[in-house]
């Protein structure tokens, strides 16, 4: 976590107001680049989305920083006078040095910090400093550009040649492996669907990983694809809540624990109904609420899908 130069009594927000400032001070960020967004200010500084939402705005009206359009926000003035970055010569040309590779490296940027909704083709060309029609040359759409982020997410995990022979242990890495990639890249979850699965090469080495782990041990080829597909959902299923959860805090500048205590008096006259008495115990039991931590959530439910499948994968049980 970053550590702040404001006072020890500020608000975290003007702590981190702080930081910026002195940034900009500095020198270290200059007129025209950008400041750090929303979503990397609350996980540089371990902050709400509210709290980082409110530091920005500070820095707004204090006029340091402003917003442009497709491109985010930025310290505010005209950037003094640099030939070398406006007349730059032939080899460092920024449209001879666009490449696929750093367009789509470019766009994962982007939608790790701000959220697949804020991607567009024009924010991927402006922020690598091109004409906006440049990036089309490389790539045709949004769509296909999505696909080869996709591809390149998936691609940052793979597996060692000396797999475990447990098909259990092979199990757990590859769902492990594959919640990490989900946890770096929260907008992977959104893309594809069970009945519309996303076809890239990447996310297939995950699958052929499991594939390989539960082949060999007699089952039928639709129990072992079920058997897969069932993995994959929970894995993905959980996953689909991190993008969620941040697209509720920026909209509603809530955090989740501040959502949950918005909506406390209708908690309470369900609890207190009468019509749901085993959830008004469970709930009741609570000595400081109820935690729903997604990560422990991801564990329980792989340890209970593989206990349950256990003795179908050994041959202990067939399927009807």
């Amino acid at each position: 976590m970053t550590k702040t130069t404001g006072t020890a009594g500020d608000p975290p927000y003007l702590r981190i107001v702080a930081v910026i400032r002195r940034r900009i001070a500095d020198g270290e960020l200059a007129p025209g680049d950008r400041v750090p967004s929303i979503r990397q200010i609350a996980g540089e500084w371990g902050v709400a989305l509210a709290t980082a939402t409110k530091a920005l705005t500070t820095l707004r009206l204090e006029g340091l920083v402003e917003a442009r359009p497709r491109i985010g926000t930025v310290v505010a003035g005209t950037a003094p006078a640099a030939p070398a970055r406006r007349r730059p010569s032939p080899a460092r040309d920024p449209e001879q040095e666009l490449s696929l590779d750093r367009i789509v490296r470019t766009a994962i940027e982007i939608a790790d910090a701000e959220g697949l909704s804020a991607l567009s083709m024009r924010g991927v060309a402006a922020r690598l400093g091109v004409a906006a029609m440049s990036t089309y040359r490389y790539v045709p759409s949004k769509e296909d550009l999505v696909l080869h982020m996709a591809d390149a997410a998936f691609g940052e995990e793979s597996y060692r040649a000396d797999a475990p022979e447990d098909w259990r242990t092979r199990v757990e890495l590859g769902a492990r492996t594959l919640w990490s990639l989900y946890r770096k890249h929260p907008w992977l979850a959104q893309l594809g669907s069970l009945t519309r699965p996303l076809l890239v090469p990447n996310l297939m080495v995950h699958g052929e990983w499991v594939l390989g782990a539960l082949d060999g041990h007699g089952l039928d080829p639709t129990t072992l694809f079920d058997i897969h597909v069932l993995l994959y959902s929970h894995v993905q299923g959980l996953a689909v809540h991190l993008e969620m959860e941040a697209h509720a805090e920026a909209a509603t500048g809530q955090s989740e624990d501040q959502w949950m205590d918005s909506r406390a008096p209708a908690l309470r006259e369900l609890v207190e109904s009468g019509r749901f008495p085993t959830f008004s115990k469970v709930v009741g039991a609570f000595e400081d609420g109820y935690d729903l931590r997604l990560d422990a959530l991801f564990e329980f439910g792989l340890k209970a899908l593989l206990d349950g499948l256990t003795s179908i994968v050994e041959g202990q049980e067939t399927v009807a």
